[in-house]
């Protein structure tokens, strides 16, 4: 077998190696379970900590430890944040995946591979540049203990990465000694061997490469965060006391992060005693029924699942509509059906939330994009559920909930009052009594769909009321006369047109400078960094268009009126079925023929070169087809 040098430097030039300044992507090829994510987290903190828009996304498989693992950093001075395709360095520790790392380098780009083992000639390409550091051959020399030889090998290659991209050193040691405030007797030894890394590459190796970062003052204010992180916060500032969940990927950290901000947030200044519960159900059916019953008691209550969570919990969601009792569900969607790909993102869960649960359903889903929107939204979605009285979703994805996003910082109005909807108290009961009215569960009073309800324990003998599944009259009676059924369908409809104006209003994304839009795009959630830059990079080639993000169900009066405006619209979405378009064709009776369907589904975040191609395919196409003469043969 021919093999590249040994447990030693190596450097082997192929193609002219690519020059780039702040704009490449890094992908880190791991094995799952070694301690790799800590060491590739502190890499890209780094660059944002230089002042850089940085967007990394760990794809990592299902197991708990043996497969590979990937982390792919993009540092873009430009601020596109999507996912690219095509890697400038990868940094290559996984000899299980080489044969596929080595095909992602762009031609001109780099391999950093191990190379205390020779390396199979039959990974090398001519139009790539190899970097040969003997990461575990330095490690055996330097270390004793197994565990740290597995743990310290990762930083080392971080320090390596500092030497050849030109990462200021002082800020990963100033990285490191914040992870390990109060465990000062860690930060050395994690010190030495940035230290070993970049001693060895400075010594070795020309550096910086072409490829390389600087300093910039790009980020402001701006912060690095999860989106799980982001919503458990958000349920804490929501006014949440209850979380009942039952653990699945990629929902789990959800309800972690909001166990640890209650442990600081929720604690009684006096006694020291919880003011918050987190109850682990035996499975999500009994998780969705906890939330209901403690929102039926007044609590402000939420759960988080995924795709296969909703399925279970559809019928109580069902129950939630009919017997309008708020509810706060998180889904953070995977790829699906069934079991699926448990670690990859998609957006396929859309209906399945609309609709939920049999029969005639229709539930609030609100849509973010961003980490600031997951916090935004979650403490939101409190208050609409509890202002009609109804299960709100807030509905997420693996991309955002599991990945650090550049975002605005998070904010609140200590001012704020939470909106608890029509609650009535004693004394407006016994004013009810005075003026010879009759507290009715379901009576639509305001005419807006939505009733008035009391709490339990409320009055000693007035507002009581029986909550059922079943139908029933105005005054919570149970009846099986269809007209009194349909009158009360036809209100619960009435109130979730009401909802349209309180929902999060759509966000527009103007034509590049203000040119007449020749197309429109719909698209929700995550897929918005690669719209952004696909517009971007299409106005660049003379196609200009416009885009709105929807953010809530049901439709905000804008998207109807968007639609109105233009004669055809990409509907950008990341699953097969094209879920949005359905749900546009089915609520607003729009054509289908106007809407295009842009879809994504293999499991990995929407890259801006796929939106690109398909709306360019789509344009060409159409001009062909106008430039075409009509056939003599034509009916009259």
């Amino acid at each position: 077998m021919s093999v590249v040098n040994a447990a030693s430097a190596s450097f082997q030039s192929g193609k002219k190696a690519n020059q780039a300044l702040n704009e490449l992507v890094v992908k880190f090829a791991n094995v799952n379970g070694t301690g790799s994510a800590s060491a590739n987290n502190l890499f890209a903190k780094a660059i944002f900590r230089m002042g850089l828009p940085v967007s990394p996304k760990n794809i990592f498989p299902s197991n708990i430890q043996g497969l590979p693992t990937w982390y792919e950093v993009r540092i873009s001075e430009k601020g596109y944040l999507a996912r690219r395709d095509g890697v400038d360095l990868m940094v290559a520790v996984n000899p299980q995946s080489m044969v596929k790392d080595v095909r992602e380098v762009v031609s001109g780009g780099y391999f950093l591979y191990d190379s205390t083992k020779p390396l199979d000639l039959r990974l090398v390409r001519d139009d790539v540049n190899y970097i040969g550091i003997p990461l575990t051959a330095m490690c055996l020399q330097e270390y004793t203990d197994p565990r740290q030889r597995q743990l310290f090998k990762n930083i080392i290659y971080v320090g390596a990465l500092a030497a050849l991209l030109d990462i200021e050193f002082e800020v990963l040691t100033g990285l490191i000694s914040d992870q390990f405030k109060g465990k000062e007797k860690l930060i050395a030894p994690n010190v030495h061997a940035l230290e070993l890394g970049y001693q060895y590459a400075a010594k070795h190796f020309d550096c910086p490469l072409a490829i390389k970062v600087e300093r910039r003052d790009l980020v402001g204010d701006k912060i690095l965060v999860g989106g799980n992180d982001a919503t458990g916060l958000g349920a804490i500032y929501g006014g949440a006391t209850v979380a009942a969940w039952y653990p699945i990927t990629p929902s789990t950290s959800v309800v972690e992060a909001y166990e640890k901000y209650a442990k600081r947030l929720r604690i009684d200044a006096g006694t020291g005693k919880q003011k918050f519960a987190v109850i682990q159900a035996e499975d999500e059916l009994s998780a969705i029924g906890m939330v209901i019953g403690a929102a039926w008691n007044g609590a402000r209550a939420f759960t988080a699942t995924s795709g296969p969570g909703i399925s279970l919990m559809s019928e109580f969601l069902g129950l939630a509509y009919f017997a309008e009792v708020p509810a706060v569900l998180v889904d953070v969607q995977r790829t699906g059906p069934s079991t699926g790909m448990p670690t990859r993102t998609q957006q396929s869960d859309l209906l399945a939330c609309a609709y939920a649960s049999h029969g005639d359903t229709k539930h609030i889903v609100l849509l973010p994009s961003t980490p600031k929107e997951c916090f935004d939204f979650t403490a939101q979605a409190f208050d609409l559920a509890d202002r009609f009285q109804t299960p709100v979703v807030v509905l997420s994805d693996l991309d955002l909930g599991m990945n650090d996003h550049l975002c605005d910082p998070f904010d609140w109005d200590d001012s704020r009052r939470y909106d608890r909807g029509k609650v009535l108290d004693a004394e407006q009961l016994d004013q009810l009594t005075a003026e010879g009215k009759r507290f009715g569960r379901y009576l639509d009073v305001d005419g807006d769909g939505v009733c008035y309800r009391t709490y339990p324990g409320t009055h000693p003998n007035k507002g009581s009321f029986f909550t059922r599944g079943t139908s029933r009259d105005e005054y919570a009676i149970y009846t099986e006369d269809g007209s009194v059924y349909a009158e009360n369908m036809d209100r619960l409809l009435k109130k979730f047109d009401t909802a349209k104006s309180a929902v999060p209003e759509p966000v527009s994304i103007p034509s590049h400078k203000g040119r007449k839009p020749q197309f429109g795009i719909i698209l929700f959630g995550t897929s918005v960094f690669a719209v952004e830059e696909a517009m971007d990079t299409l106005a660049d080639a003379g196609l200009h268009g416009d885009a709105l993000v929807v953010k809530a169900f049901p439709f905000h009066p804008e998207v109807e009126a968007y639609l109105a405006r233009h004669e055809q619209v990409f509907v950008v979405e990341q699953n097969r079925d094209a879920q949005m378009r359905t749900l546009l064709m089915s609520e607003l009776d729009e054509s289908p023929g106007k809407l295009i369907p842009l879809l994504n589904y293999d499991g990995m975040p929407l890259t801006a070169s796929k939106v690109v191609s398909e709306i360019r395919a789509t344009m060409t196409r159409d001009a062909v087809a106008e430039k075409e003469p009509v056939s003599a043969g034509a009916a009259e």
